[in-house]
């Protein structure tokens, strides 16, 4: 039945932070778990990102935020991150449970990794250009934001 449901859902949208290692590992981890292709991507940084950050009312200058729009309903944070692990299906779905944590308890954690992540993490400052095969998972965005393209697999 999920299969089914899969087949005829919208896509779900994340918005990442386009400098973060965490966050492109991120992306690679969803990517590689998507055969059915359900996630699109997009930088919090890029145009595209930008416009959906502005429509859902969310700031456009937190990049802290990892934000996932499913059929136009936005969430951020903890509860994205979560929802992201029960679309993903299979064993990560259980990890849903945490849905239950108090958002506040949740979203300290939640802030307390995303304030450290350039640190633990690193920071990318030149933007990861997709191969061809996995480039339709991405949302278009600026021709002016690609800076020291670097051809990438996100494997």
């Amino acid at each position: 039945m999920r299969d089914r449901e899969n087949h005829f859902k919208e896509p779900v949208i994340l918005l990442i932070d386009g400098q973060c290692n965490l966050c492109h590992g991120i992306t690679r981890f969803v990517i590689r778990r998507d055969p059915k292709a359900l996630f699109r991507f997009a930088s919090l940084q890029s145009v595209q990102g930008q416009r959906l950050l502005h429509k859902g009312g969310l700031s456009l200058t937190d990049l802290d935020t990892f934000v996932m729009i499913e059929n136009g309903h936005y969430y951020i944070k903890s509860t994205a991150a979560l929802r992201t692990c029960r679309e993903l299906g299979g064993l990560w779905r259980l990890l849903y449970v945490g849905i239950v944590i108090p958002r506040g308890l949740r979203d300290r954690v939640y802030d307390f990794i995303a304030n450290r992540r350039y640190r633990w993490f690193g920071r990318q400052m030149s933007c990861i250009v997709p191969t061809d095969s996995i480039r339709r998972r991405f949302l278009e965005g600026s021709s002016e934001e690609v800076q020291d393209e670097q051809q990438t697999d996100l494997r």
